[in-house]
Parts: structure tokens; sequence; C-alpha cells
């Protein structure tokens, strides 16, 4: 995979096939009457198994990310740009609102949906209606025209009604939702910048396709909602691994030969005891790391707490010891640096004298194979923890079958 593919992969995921097509079936000449049909059932569907699905998983920002959606959908009734200030002047300022809502609630905390935080939230969402309402009915040409002038040259917006503050609102909700995306690849992120993306053609289409593509921003957040559960269920979020449910059902899902390593982080009790769990905790992700890099086709996942797991499909357990032995050697010859409590800026000069402690770090492993003694996955689970229990008792950091 080249390194361009690399970075756009995870960028562009289920959310870029959904604007993708949105976008096609938009286009599409000669299908207006049926996009309006389809747009009528589209939107509520979308709407009711968001709210349905965020009220079972207790996730009160898709309910209010879904209602800025919705709200925009019935607002923007007529075509961008009409010819009365009032309406340019409601369109331009609900193209600044969206972005700026969907920012907020996704940049906030949960806080419920009918919570006294909730209330506020959605006594400020009321406001922003009656706003908006004012808008349309008292707005003014010039006011119109103060929400679509920007620096920018006109012929280079020739191709959107949205004026240069609803641009700029939707490039600083976007920017800041990819920035904690690339900073923390666990956090809401890449399914609010598609939303955005959607959110922002709905703003420069009109009905049917304004319906569709807002349709499709809550779509898209519903898709980052589940993928989220599923990321919580079957990933850790410490060290970024496949979790015990994953190695669970990939072991029910083999059959024939395989080999299990149990990989056990020594003395890691002591460790945590004497340097405090946030070293713990770095431990553990240098371990991962390790892990990730394990060669014969393994795949690594945490087991729990200090203890992990390598599946080696299709493999015999003799051709899966020198990659064991290597991750032993590797993760013992990796220098672990614990600094002292107080970190503070320091010159080169005295940071050089900054006090630190080598943690020395290494791990036990067990393995154990399928074969006729053991034909289930609890059995060679069991028999490689078996076997991680004896590398300990003769010393640790080794590797036993």
């Amino acid at each position: 995979m080249t390194p361009l593919l690399r970075v756009l992969r995870p960028i562009a995921g289920p959310e870029a096939l959904l604007v993708a097509a949105t976008a096609l079936l938009v286009s599409w000449d000669g299908l207006e009457p049926w996009l309006v049909a389809f747009a009528r059932f589209y939107a509520p569907a979308v709407l009711i198994t968001g709210v349905a699905l965020a009220w079972r998983l207790g996730r009160s920002r898709l309910v209010f990310a879904l209602a800025i959606l919705g709200l925009a959908a019935l607002a923007l009734g007529r075509d961008p740009g009409a010819a009365a200030p009032g309406s340019r002047l409601a369109f331009q300022l609900i193209a600044i609102l969206v972005p700026l809502n969907l920012a907020a609630v996704a940049l906030l905390p949960e806080r419920g949906v009918f919570t006294p935080s909730g209330w506020r939230r959605w006594g400020v969402l009321v406001a922003q209606v009656v706003l908006v309402g004012i808008a349309y009915e008292r707005g003014s040409a010039s006011a119109a025209a103060l929400l679509g002038d920007g620096p920018l040259p006109d012929r280079w917006l020739r191709w959107t009604p949205l004026g240069q503050p609803a641009l700029a609102a939707f490039g600083l909700a976007g920017a800041a939702f990819a920035a904690r995306w690339l900073f923390d690849a666990g956090a809401t992120g890449r399914e609010y910048v598609w939303a955005v993306v959607a959110a922002l053609l709905a703003c420069t289409t009109a009905d049917p396709g304004r319906t569709l593509y807002f349709a499709t921003a809550g779509l898209i957040l519903v898709v980052g909602l589940v993928e989220a559960s599923h990321l919580l269920a079957y990933h850790d979020g410490l060290t970024g691994l496949p979790a015990r449910r994953a190695l669970n059902e990939a072991l029910q899902r083999l059959d024939g030969r395989y080999t299990v390593a149990m990989v056990d982080v020594d003395y890691f009790k002591k460790l945590n005891d004497t340097y405090g769990h946030d070293t713990g905790d770095q431990v553990l992700r240098m371990v991962a790391a390790r892990l990730r890099e394990v060669p014969a086709g393994g795949t690594a996942y945490r087991y729990g707490g200090e203890e992990f797991a390598v599946l080696f499909p299709d493999t015999a357990l003799e051709d899966s010891l020198p990659a064991l032995e290597a991750l032993r050697r590797g993760v013992a010859g990796t220098t672990f640096t614990v600094r002292g409590p107080i970190r503070r800026r320091r010159s080169n000069a005295k940071r050089a004298k900054q006090r630190t402690t080598g943690a020395a770090v290494t791990v036990s492993i067990g393995v154990a194979q399928r074969d006729e003694r053991r034909p289930r996955p609890a059995d060679v689970v069991h028999a490689a923890d078996r076997a991680l229990y004896r590398a300990k008792e003769s010393g640790r950091n080794r590797v036993e079958a």
C-alpha cells in the first residue's frame, strides 16, 4: 500500500462512500420525482432510527446533532438565495449556525438529553430557531449583504450561494473535527468531518437534494456511533489492540491447526506500585507496540490486565517459536526510562541532569497448539496459560511450550 493510500484509507471510510453515493444520486438527471418520494421516506427513517439508537446507547450528542440537521432541513424549505431579503438573511444565518452547532455538540461532553445541562442545550437551540424566524420576517437587504460579503473576490465563490462567513464557519468546524481526530484517533472526529461536508453540500443544493444531503449527514453520524460502539466492545482503548472478545470470536472462526501464545508482563504489580499507574500504562502500550510487529502471521490481542495473547492461524507451534523468542528479546532489549516526579521545562544542560530511573521490563510467554488433545479453543488457551505459569516459575523472561 502506498503512503498516500495508507493516509487516505482511515479518512475515507464508509462516510465518504455515503456522501459520494448521495452526490451521484442527486446529480442523476430524470430522477427528481423518484427522489422526492425517496427523500420523504429517507429523512424520517434516519431521524427515528438515529434517535432510537442514541437513546438506547445513552448518546445525547447524536440526539442533538440530529435535531440540528432536522431543524435545518425544515427551515431551508426555500431555494438558497431566494429574492426576499429575509429569506437570504435566514439562509445565511442557518448556514453559519449548522456547522458551529455541530462543532459545539461534538466537542462538548455527554450530558444527557433531559438533564439540567440537556435542557440548557435545548434552550439554546430554541433561541436560535427564534432568531432565524426573526431574521426571516424582518431581515433587511443590508443585513443579508453583511452575511454574504467577505474579503475574497466574488468570482471565487460563484459555485456556491453561501456567503463567506458561512463558508468560514464550515471550514472552522471541519478543521476542529479533523484536528481532534488526527491527534486522538479514538475521539469523535471523522464522522463529524463528513457530516459537515454533507451539510455543506445540502446548503448549496435545492430540494430534494438538500433533504437527501441532510439525511445523509445524519446517517453518517449514526454509522459513526455504531462504529464507536463496535470499537468499545472489540478494541482495547489503552493499547489499541483488539480485545478479548475479538480473540474469542477469531478462535471460533478457526478450524484446523493454529497456535495461541499468552504473554504476561513480568513483575507488573511491583512496577505499578513503584512508579505509578501512568508508568504502568506506558509499559503496556510499549509491549503492545512490540506485539503488533510479531511476524509469522500473528495477531496480538489485549487479554486483560497485563496479559496479552497472540494468535497464529494455520501455524504450527514450532513455526511460531522464533517469532515469539524475537518478541521476548525485543521487549527485554527496550530501554524504558521513568522520569522523576517533577518534569518542568529546563535548559538542555539542566535537562541532561534530570533525575531518571531505568525500569527493566520483560515478558514471559506460554505457547500451545490446537491438536487432537486440545480440540476446543478454550483447551488451547488453557494449555497456553499453563505454559505461561511454567515460564514464570522457571524464572520469567522466557518462552515455554
